[in-house]
């Protein structure tokens, strides 16, 4: 650094480019907007990604644009907390972007309503299964109660799976944690799974990526068509109505067999 000038420190010179970028970034890492716009460049970097790679499953955008970031705050040693208080924008827009899946329902509704009693029933069916079976490996495991409370809610979209794992016992942030894992992994496996088992029906394949996989395998429906989205949002709501009656019940029966 040269020696101060009127009372500020001068920059520091060109023979030392580690230490100015160091300050630079050091500037730059206090501004919310920057971690705003690595979000925002980290995602539209993974849709590129994807479409380079032809739509590929595996090269899901979200799952990319978060390892993205992951990477970058390793690298600066910042804090989450830096990192949220630039990027809640992004946040508090979820909400905005779930309340317009009612745009698409309201032009699918007719299509919904005719098969409105048996996707009830397979949404009902999908989220007892999905959470006994992931209850009953972890048991098998030999995993303590308190983490088998945080993955019951795993297959409800994150603000509302937390609330229920604080409510039974569980620890809300491990439950983000796997809400996002479940996420990522059921639309990154559930496209070429689906296409296996000659599954090629729009919409009971974005039903199956709604119930399953919640608000990113609904990102994930809406890349395959409207209709396939429609369905994948009308999964995770009923999911999420469901899981919030049964899921604690579920854990109060579980608890007490636990304890006996």
């Amino acid at each position: 650094m040269g020696p101060p000038v009127n009372g500020l420190q001068a920059p520091a010179s060109l023979s030392d480019p580690l230490v100015a970028i160091n300050q630079l970034w050091v500037y730059l890492g206090t501004s919310p907007l920057l971690w705003l716009a690595l979000t925002v460049w980290a995602y539209l970097l993974a849709l590129r990604i994807q479409r380079a790679l032809k739509g590929s499953a595996w090269a899901n955008p979200v799952m990319l644009a978060v390892l993205m970031l992951v990477g970058v705050l390793w690298l600066s040693n910042t804090p989450y907390a830096t990192y949220f208080s630039g990027a809640q924008f992004v946040h508090f827009m979820l909400g905005t972007a779930t309340v317009a899946l009612a745009i698409p329902l309201r032009r699918q509704w007719d299509q919904v309503r005719a098969v409105l009693t048996p996707l009830v029933g397979a949404v009902l069916v999908g989220n007892v299964v999905g959470a006994v079976l992931a209850l009953a490996v972890l048991k098998l495991w030999s995993a303590p109660l308190q983490l088998l409370m945080s993955i019951a809610p795993k297959s409800v979209t994150a603000p509302v799976a937390m609330g229920i794992s604080e409510k039974i016992g569980g620890l809300p942030a491990l439950t983000a944690v796997l809400v996002i894992l479940t996420g990522i992994l059921g639309a990154t496996l559930a496209t070429p799974l689906l296409a296996a088992l000659r599954l090629h029906n729009d919409a009971a394949r974005g039903l199956a990526l709604g119930v399953a996989a919640h608000g990113i395998g609904t990102a994930r429906a809406f890349q395959l068509s409207e209709t396939a989205g429609t369905f994948a949002g009308v999964g995770m709501a009923l999911s999420t109505l469901v899981a919030s009656v049964w899921v604690p019940l579920l854990a109060t029966v579980w608890q007490s067999a636990w304890l006996k």
